[in-house]
């Protein structure tokens, strides 16, 4: 059973669509890549998920029933983009309390806490004043104040903004920790190379709507243009009648593009026959982040098209 499940979900302003029909689910313990460019409709869906918006159409389960805000926020974390922190209370008091807040005792509260401080490498922070904090001291404290009460779903805007390099590392390690206890993630960012490293499944939207929905293997191989690197003994001056054409060529390493109607074999085959060793041979799968940009461009470049129609 899907632990979230959104059901062509819609949500209009005055001048826009903001969310427009989007669908998608979410399995316990699975890390989700929610992506699109800067107003594409992310924030809203999300303010959507945790109850703060309610949408105009469409459906929200959660653990397989209708999505009751009152109820279920309870069992939800949620960090944004932005720092919702009180700048003149005391770090320790500030996690204390918001700890509270999502349910817990006093006593459970103060034990979450220390348990989460001296995981992060946080325990001098306590008398610190959050307008004292580094961005990134600000995101380690964002973080642990929403995976401390053992939400079900966590939903992490940006999480790694303003993080070293080793800060990032750490946080990512507990992210893959949580899901392997139960939790399901949602992730937004707009770092491509970190949603391949880390997420297991997700949805592309742009300008309310959704334009890719797959795993991060699946997505790649769907985009991949039969491209592939081979690192040869040595390349001949004259390739005459390949099943192929040269995409690149530096050293001994070839860059080609596979014509239609042959494949791989068709490479190797090409050049044993001319007594040619190949050393390796390797299939380049597209980035998402190359992914990304095609598709949001197109989509983009479609609706300046109708816009232009309309007008």
């Amino acid at each position: 059973m899907a632990l979230l499940e959104v059901q062509h979900l819609k949500k209009y302003y005055t001048t826009q669509k903001a969310v427009d029909d989007i669908s998608f689910s979410l399995q316990p313990g699975s890390i989700f890549g929610l992506l699109g460019p800067n107003g594409a409709g992310k924030t809203t869906l999300l303010r959507m998920i945790t109850g703060i918006f309610y949408c105009d159409e469409g459906k929200i389960f959660f653990e397989g029933k209708p999505f009751d805000p009152q109820k279920d926020i309870i069992k939800i974390g949620y960090m944004p983009e932005e720092r919702g922190l009180y700048k003149k209370m005391k770090i320790g008091d500030q996690a204390l309390y918001l700890a509270q807040l999502k349910g817990l005792s006093r006593a459970e509260a103060m034990e979450k806490v220390k348990y989460w401080f001296t995981r992060l490498d946080m325990q001098t922070w306590w008398n610190k004043k959050v307008e004292d904090l580094s961005k990134g001291m600000g995101q380690k404290l964002q973080f642990v104040t929403t995976v401390l009460h053992e939400p079900k779903l966590i939903i992490l805007d940006e999480p790694f903004s303003g993080l070293d390099p080793i800060n990032a590392n750490l946080i990512k390690d507990q992210i893959f920790d949580l899901a392997q206890k139960g939790s399901t993630i949602i992730f937004s960012t707009h770092r491509m190379e970190q949603v391949e490293e880390i997420c297991d499944q997700i949805v592309l939207i742009n300008l309310g709507k959704k334009i890719l929905d797959g795993t991060v293997s699946e997505v790649k191989q769907q985009f991949k243009e039969n491209a592939f690197q081979l690192q040869l003994t040595n390349i001949p001056e004259t390739i005459t009648d390949a099943p192929f054409s040269i995409v690149n060529k530096k050293n001994n390493q070839l860059i080609v593009k596979i014509n239609e109607g042959h494949s791989g074999n068709d490479v190797l085959q090409y050049f044993i026959q001319q007594g040619i060793q190949v050393e390796a041979f390797n299939e380049m799968l597209p980035s998402l982040n190359q992914v990304f940009i095609k598709l949001v461009e197109g989509t983009q470049a479609t609706s300046r098209s109708f816009q232009n129609i309309e007008s």
